[in-house]
C-alpha cells in the first residue's frame, strides 16, 4: 500500500537517530580505536652501556710488574784466578775441572749425532752440567738461568758458568774467557778460531748454553 509522503519521512528520521544512539552506547568503541593507534607506537625502554671490566696493574703488552732480577756474572773476578792449561783431548782433566760425575751415557750422540759419551754433573732434578765427548767434537753444555728462576737455580747456573770458564781458559787461554763472556752476554759465534781452537758453535739461549769444540788439529787463529 502507497505511504504518506510525511510518514515515510518521519520513520526515516527516527531510525537514522536510533542508529546514532546506538553507536553512541557501544562502551568498546573507543577503547578500540585507541587499541589500533597504539600499535607500533610502544617504546623500548634504553639500555645503559656496559662498562668495561677494570684490567689489573700492568703495562699495555700484558707484561706484569715483577719480572724478576737478571742474573749478573762476575766475570771479573773469574778472570783474576790461574789456570792451568789443558789439551783438548786430555778428557781426564777436562771432566775434573767440571767436578764429579754423577751419570755416563755411553750410548749418547754429538753435535752432529755422531755415536758419543755424555757425562753428567749433576742430579736429573737439578740445573744440568754436562760434557759431551765424540771422536770429532767436544761439547760444553749447562742450565742458563733466566731472571724468573729461583735464587737456588740462578746461583747453580752461575756456578756451572764460572767452571765452563774456566775450562775455556784452560783450552784457549783468555780468549777463551772473553768467548765465555761474550756468550753470557747473549753473542752467538760460529765457524770461528779462538785461541788456536776451532769453535763450531758458542751460545747462550732458551735456557741453555752450549760450547762445541772441533777436535781436529791446532788451527791457526782467524784474522
Amino acid at each position: 500500500m502507497w505511504k504518506n509522503p510525511l510518514q515515510t519521512f518521519a520513520i526515516g528520521m527516527t531510525m537514522a537517530a536510533g542508529v546514532s544512539l546506538s553507536a553512541c552506547d557501544n562502551p568498546n568503541q573507543n577503547t578500540v580505536e585507541e587499541a589500533a593507534s597504539g600499535i607500533g607506537t610502544e617504546q623500548v625502554p634504553e639500555q645503559e652501556p656496559v662498562q668495561a671490566s677494570p684490567t689489573p696493574d700492568g703495562d699495555l703488552d700484558g707484561a706484569t710488574s715483577d719480572q724478576g732480577t737478571s742474573v749478573s756474572y762476575d766475570i771479573s773476578a773469574w778472570g783474576s784466578e790461574e789456570v792451568e792449561s789443558l789439551k783438548i783431548d786430555d778428557l781426564d782433566a777436562i771432566k775434573a775441572t767440571f767436578g764429579k760425575v754423577i751419570n755416563t751415557d755411553e750410548n749418547s750422540l754429538d753435535y752432529a749425532s755422531n755415536p758419543a759419551s755424555k757425562y753428567r754433573f749433576m742430579k736429573a732434578d737439578a740445573p744440568y752440567l754436562d760434557l759431551i765427548d765424540s771422536e770429532k767434537y767436544l761439547e760444553l753444555g749447562w742450565y742458563y738461568a733466566n731472571p724468573t728462576d729461583s735464587d737456588e737455580e740462578k746461583e747453580l747456573s752461575k756456578a756451572h758458568a764460572k767452571k765452563s770458564y774456566k775450562l775455556a781458559r784452560q783450552l784457549m787461554g783468555d780468549e777463551g774467557g772473553k768467548l765465555l763472556s761474550d756468550m753470557l752476554n747473549g753473542q752467538i759465534i760460529k765457524n770461528k778460531t779462538i785461541g788456536g781452537q776451532k769453535i763450531e758453535l758458542a751460545k747462550c739461549e732458551f735456557y741453555s748454553c752450549m760450547l762445541v769444540l772441533n777436535k781436529s788439529s791446532e788451527q791457526t787463529e782467524a784474522s
